[in-house]
């Protein structure tokens, strides 16, 4: 049984608003970020939304280049009548932090420079529909011809880097990432916390009421059913993560066996290399997996930060869980286990 509170990331959050702003008539910009030289605040493919009342949603800066772009854009009221500065036509370039003077005007870091794609008036029912695609966990590109606006959207498998040929604007749009958590406790409540914050969606599974009842999981999806059928129910793909937090053989075991047979970008348990190990002699033993198959079991989970308490734990699980998702290799000193032998020969 799952109680839904539904998360979204931000790109899908921007589509969403701006989807309502189009279908109530109101006239409205998409930006995106193609290009940045040096130092950039936000990366490319970012998105952000300006309707013509200088509502503002999603981000390309930190917040001086969305002042520039209300100040050009938004309507204003002349005589009664009411001046649109939201243009009906084709997309427009814009860049920002050309010179020193005018990078540190737009807040950008020493060196910055920042190139944008401004859609002007984005088809309503477009949107609506790449909306429903990404609902259904639906991988979509958007490809928008900047000689004319035209949008074509098509599904697509693989993520793929925006492109921006000077013809056509490529942005990959996809469901958000998910996390699933197998225990409730206080390190499920701070990790839920910062996953959240870094744009997952999460889900909480735990059979235990006690557990379920003490911990405080805001915006958080609880499943209170077994961990194997939750695994299932989950439909473990891609852009998700299943970690075990439990430290009972019985829920962690059941989740990771499920787990490790998916396409999940990251699968973990907490506990020391004892624990680890022999979670590992369990599931070789009694449950047909092999080394090989359980390449990708990651444990102890996290990088070495000497963290003790919950939320520092949380801190170095989350770091390697955005590490492993953004493609970057971590080096084993970094590992829990190799970093503490490290440490201790240096005390000794």
């Amino acid at each position: 049984m799952l109680d839904t509170h539904k998360v979204e990331n931000i790109d899908v959050t921007v589509l969403r608003v701006l989807q309502g702003w189009r279908a109530s008539g109101q006239r409205a910009l998409l930006a995106t970020v193609v290009k940045t030289w040096g130092s950039s605040p936000r990366p490319v493919g970012s998105i952000m939304a300006l309707s013509e009342t200088g509502a503002v949603v999603g981000s390309v800066s930190g917040g001086c280049i969305e002042d520039d772009l209300i100040y050009r854009y938004r309507s204003s009221h002349t005589g009664g009548n009411v001046v649109h500065e939201i243009p009906l036509g084709k997309p427009q370039r814009v860049v920002y932090g050309v010179s020193a003077d005018e990078a540190h005007r737009f807040g950008l870091p020493c060196g910055g420079t920042l190139e944008l794609v401004l859609e002007f008036n984005p088809d309503p029912d477009l949107l609506h529909s790449l909306i429903n695609e990404l609902a259904h966990g639906n991988m979509v590109e958007r490809r928008t011809q900047l000689a004319t606006g035209d949008v074509i959207q098509q599904q697509v498998s693989t993520p793929k880097a925006l492109t921006d040929d000077g013809n056509y604007l490529s942005n990959t749009f996809g469901p958000e990432y998910r996390m699933l958590l197998i225990g409730a406790g206080q390190l499920a409540e701070c990790l839920s916390s910062m996953a959240i914050s870094c744009g997952f969606a999460v889900t909480v599974c735990d059979p235990r009421e006690e557990y379920l009842n003490g911990n405080s999981l805001p915006g958080v999806t609880i499943a209170r059913g077994m961990p194997d059928d939750v695994v299932r129910e989950f439909q473990v793909d891609r852009r998700s993560c299943v970690i075990a937090l439990t430290h009972d053989p019985k829920l962690d075991d059941l989740a990771l066996l499920e787990a490790l047979d998916t396409d999940a970008f990251y699968v973990g348990a907490i506990g020391s290399r004892r624990n680890n190990d022999a979670r590992r002699s369990r599931l070789v033993e009694h449950f047909e997996k092999t080394q090989a198959s359980m390449i990708r079991l990651r444990g102890p989970i996290g990088i070495y930060i000497g963290s003790k308490t919950p939320p520092e734990i949380a801190v170095s699980v989350m770091a390697e869980v955005l590490a492993v998702k953004n493609c970057v290799a971590l080096t084993r000193d970094m590992a829990v286990g190799p970093a503490k032998d490290l440490s201790n020969l240096r005390v000794a």
